[in-house]
């Protein structure tokens, strides 16, 4: 098995809403009584406070993102004082056996004399909580007369120093001195005031207040007054003032009013109400907001990120976003945040520091799972590259331990990803195509028009772009049609003759019928030398099954022979079987089979988890996996994928890339991901055909001709959630002329 199946070795919130939002009786809306009590089960917490929290997790959830949606259920955002019974998420705890005077002599020596003890140092700060170092500070000026943050000030250097000082002050103060370097000198540190403000609860926003003014002697509203400006600081200063809403219940009819006055301030209004925007995200609660971004969605076709980037701009713009993402995962913000502290060249020593050092006794366990699951490495390893010497010792003791089993849960983060799961009626996503028919179709005048543009000497790119691109493809069958009758020319050759290069590729892509266009491009896939492995397993691990079939027929219909057969003169083994077996297109349709999804999700973990032995039935077994990825219906494989999670504490896609390898790991690793998302998929695709030097045109090309008319609009929201820039950004960064003007006019618009 080995060797056939490519298995590698194991191992690593003054401005009131308008009149529009009126008192009323408000009809109030609990989370049903099972959710809470599966929740409090895994908590341990009170069922009835539970309840709102688990009904904002079913409605916000988002399927096969975990675990970054399903931390927004049960967020531990005050966790520095945890609730009885709540589990501690983060990674820092009290030392056992504490003995502050100890540790304040051992600190002093660790000073005394030339040079200092700098492993002693982060070893004993990063083994205290926040609450024995301030015993610490205490008995140290008890017992030698003298400041010890100041003596660690003199004692250590640079960023180390930073970050060990950081550690000392309570964490109010460690936020109060963050704002004071933020707003002091010339410029404004507009991030780190964005990331601060937006992220802390209403306790934690009051005891930063009254230490800025112990500390300072300073009003901190007044201050961040005098160095921002606009509606930028109208939002801080909602946010300063830590007002937000704290209920469990949430009103249906509140929740569908701040629907329409967002909808009504910012899309279908010229110019934008910011006010309104300021009003409702720095007050309303968590749970109330999650309900609203749901059903902002439902209502307008776009989720409230998307009207904020087109409505709002600059640091505002910036801010708004913030509080949105924290109001759905505080923890995945600041995975987020991290991430892009050490992406590319140079650190942002800052914000790593910031992090690190304020959620640490917080939510550091959850801000590591997401870490991993979003980025597929573990945010302990990323450190570890990033930094050096004792400021990286001190940054890893911080981050509590190497999650170096890619895809492995928390066995807490696993239970509750499964719970959730378990509970949630999955919103199911609308999926949309960019490219719509075209309204008063005229396949008359289009025939005519194209073949102005190809006439004579020279050709009107832009002509055949604005019409070709801006028809269904049902539309330019017609006109193929209508221009063989007018002017008995094939218009597919005079375009070939017309064009080239790029654009000749997209512009004949968006002109074939679907099929048959896919045909082609498994076809080029496997002629000549070699076989572009991706295109095929791109295209077979997607489609469904009306789509294979009717690829099967455009296959035998255009080049005469089958497309199995074409698979299995020019793939082999293993991955040509699984080809095989997508190729048939008899995948499943049904619903799920709980007990069925139970086996198997077993049959999965034995195979994935004796990839280095010998015993048992392998061959049984590699069979039945095929099966199970290749012919189950896709809910059934989402309920075999929970279940394996639950079984393991394992995320299957992540096990697979861990444990097989070549085509048939690519090839099982396209299923799932499919399976989970396949917008997301697609969106994946797109990145990394721009990403780096060069561009893979081909992929590019294939991806939006084919998604055009499919789920575009959706793979556009994932491309900008995961990657922070749209899609429409990407294309114009890296494509140019007449190409570029056709993939934006199928791309729809800018995000």
């Amino acid at each position: 098995m080995g060797e056939g199946w490519g298995w590698g070795r194991r191992g690593e919130p003054d401005w009131p809403p308008r009149a529009t939002c009126p008192a009323r009786e408000p009809k109030t809306v609990l989370a049903r009584p099972c959710a809470a009590a599966a929740t409090a089960l895994l908590t341990g917490s009170d069922p009835a406070s539970s309840a709102s929290a688990c009904r904002s997790a079913r409605l916000s959830v988002r399927y096969g993102r975990l675990p970054p949606r399903v931390f927004s259920a049960a967020e531990p955002e005050t966790m520095a004082k945890p609730a009885q019974g709540a589990k501690y998420r983060g990674s820092i705890r009290d030392f056992p056996d504490f003995n502050p005077s100890q540790d304040a002599e051992t600190l002093y020596n660790a000073m005394k004399g030339f040079g200092s003890d700098k492993e002693a140092i982060l070893e004993l700060i990063t083994s205290r909580s926040n609450r024995q170092r301030q015993e610490i500070c205490q008995n140290y000026k008890s017992l030698y007369g003298k400041d010890l943050i100041a003596d660690l000030k003199y004692e250590l250097t640079g960023k180390f120093e930073r970050l060990i000082v950081g550690l000392m002050r309570p964490p109010a103060y460690a936020d109060a001195k963050e704002i004071k370097d933020a707003i002091s000198g010339i410029g404004t540190d507009e991030k780190c005031l964005i990331e601060i403000l937006a992220s802390r609860t209403n306790e934690q926003i009051h005891q930063l207040v009254a230490a800025y003014k112990d500390a300072y002697e300073r009003d901190l509203e007044a201050d961040i007054t005098g160095d921002t400006s606009g509606h930028f600081r109208k939002m801080l200063v909602v946010l300063l003032q830590g007002t937000r809403e704290e209920d469990d219940v949430v009103s249906e009819d509140l929740v569908q009013q701040d629907v329409q006055d967002l909808y009504e301030a910012g899309e279908l209004k010229w110019g934008t109400d910011e006010a309104q925007f300021i009003y409702i995200l720095g007050n309303r609660s968590k749970q109330h907001l999650r309900l609203v971004f749901d059903e902002y969605l439902k209502t307008t076709g776009k989720p409230i990120e998307a009207s904020i980037r087109g409505e709002l701009s600059g640091d505002f713009e910036k801010l708004m976003l913030a509080v949105v993402k924290c109001i759905r995962s505080t923890a995945e913000y600041f995975a987020e945040r991290l991430f892009k502290a050490m992406k590319g060249l140079g650190t942002r020593d800052n914000t790593l520091i910031r992090i690190m050092v304020s959620r640490s006794e917080l939510d550091m366990l959850d801000i590591r799972e997401i870490f991993r699951t979003k980025y597929e490495k573990s945010l302990y390893s990323m450190i570890k590259n990033d930094t050096s010497g004792e400021y990286k010792k001190t940054l890893l003791k911080l981050c509590g331990g190497d999650d170096d089993a890619a895809g492995q849960f928390f066995p807490e983060a696993a239970q509750v990803a499964y719970q959730m799961w378990e509970l949630s009626a999955v919103a199911r996503v609308e999926l949309k195509g960019t490219v719509r028919p075209a309204g008063d179709f005229n396949p008359d005048a289009d025939a005519k028009a194209l073949r102005k543009a190809m006439k004579g000497l020279g050709t009107d790119e832009d002509t055949i772009i604005d019409i070709i691109a801006h028809r269904s493809n049902a539309q330019r069958q017609q006109i193929r049609q209508t221009f063989k009758s007018h002017f008995g020319r094939d218009l597919m050759a005079d375009l070939k003759s017309e064009l080239s290069g790029d654009l000749a590729r997209l512009i004949l892509g968006l002109m074939m019928p679907p099929a048959h266009y896919d045909a082609k491009q498994l076809k080029k896939a496997m002629e000549g030398a070699g076989t572009d492995e991706k295109a095929l397993i791109e295209i077979l691990a997607t489609r469904t099954n009306a789509e294979i079939q009717a690829i099967n027929k455009a296959y035998k219909e255009d080049y005469h022979k089958s497309l199995e057969d074409a698979l299995s003169s020019d793939t082999s083994g293993h991955f040509k079987r699984i080809l095989i077996s997508l190729a048939t297109g008899n995948r499943e349709e049904g619903g799920e089979d709980r007990e069925r999804a139970r086996e198997d999700a077993q049959v999965a973990a034995e195979i994935l988890e004796i990839a280095d032995t010998t015993s048992g039935d392998k061959s049984s077994l590699e069979t039945r996996f095929m099966m199970i990825l290749c012919t189950r219906s896709y809910p059934h494989l989402r309920r075999v994928f929970q279940e394996f999670i639950k079984m393991t504490n394992y995320d299957v896609e992540h096990t697979i890339k861990k444990e097989m390898s070549g085509d048939v790991r690519d090839v099982f690793v396209a299923i799932v991901q499919s399976v989970k998302n396949k917008p997301l998929f697609f969106a994946d695709k797109l990145y990394k055909s721009m990403k780096g030097a060069g561009t893979d045109e081909k992929t590019l090309t294939r991806i939006m001709v084919s998604r055009s008319e499919i789920d575009l609009l959706n793979i556009r929201r994932e491309f900008i959630e995961k990657y922070d820039k749209s899609l429409h950004q990407a294309i114009e960064g890296d494509t140019s002329g007449h190409f570029l003007k056709a993939l934006l006019a199928i791309c729809g618009g800018e995000d």
